[in-house]
C-alpha cells in the first residue's frame, strides 16, 4: 500500500536525465505530483507518460509540478523522454531508497523481475505533506486520472 494521505512527504535526491542531483526540498512550497512506474519503454508506462505529457497544461494551470519516477538508469530515461518529447522531469531511484520510502515497492514485477516501482502517484501539497496516493493493484491498469485531478483541485 503506497505512504497514506496526512503522512509526511519523505524527501528524497535522485538523478534525472542530464545526471544532475534533483532534491525533493527544489519543490518546498509546491504542489508536487509523484508518478511512480515500472519501466521506460513499456505499453502501460508509455501511456501513462504520454497523457501527463499532453496534460501539462492543466498541471501548469494549478501551478503544479510533475515528476515520474522509475529504477531506470538516468541514460534509459533520457532516450524515453527523447522518444516521447516529455516535458518534465524523469528521476531515477536506481538504488531504490525512494520507492521503498514513499511504499512503491514492487516485489515481483513480470518475468522474474524484481525490485521495480509499483504504478502509481503520489500528490505532496505545498506543506510537504500527502495529500492523494494511490496504486494499482495491477501493473497493467492505468492509474485514475480523475481521481487524481479532483484531489488536485482541492488543493487550488
Amino acid at each position: 500500500m503506497a505512504i497514506a494521505p496526512g503522512s509526511k512527504a519523505p524527501a528524497f535526491k535522485l538523478y534525472n536525465t542530464e545526471r544532475k542531483e534533483i532534491s525533493s526540498s527544489d519543490f518546498a512550497g509546491k504542489v508536487v505530483v509523484l508518478h511512480f512506474f515500472p519501466a521506460a519503454f513499456t505499453g502501460v508506462c508509455t501511456e501513462q507518460v504520454c497523457t501527463n505529457r499532453d496534460d501539462m497544461n492543466y498541471y501548469n494551470g494549478l501551478g503544479a509540478t510533475v515528476i515520474r519516477i522509475s529504477v531506470d538508469m538516468p541514460f534509459s530515461l533520457k532516450a524515453f523522454k527523447e522518444k516521447h518529447n516529455i516535458n518534465f522531469e524523469l528521476l531515477s531511484d536506481a538504488n531504490k531508497l525512494t520507492i521503498h520510502e514513499y511504499e512503491m515497492y514492487h516485489c515481483n514485477f513480470i518475468c522474474g523481475i524484481k525490485g521495480v516501482a509499483k504504478r502509481g502517484v503520489i500528490v505532496i501539497d505545498r506543506n510537504g505533506m500527502i495529500a492523494y496516493s494511490e496504486e494499482t493493484v495491477n501493473p497493467g491498469t492505468q492509474v485514475n486520472f480523475t481521481a487524481l485531478k479532483e484531489a488536485l483541485e482541492k488543493l487550488k
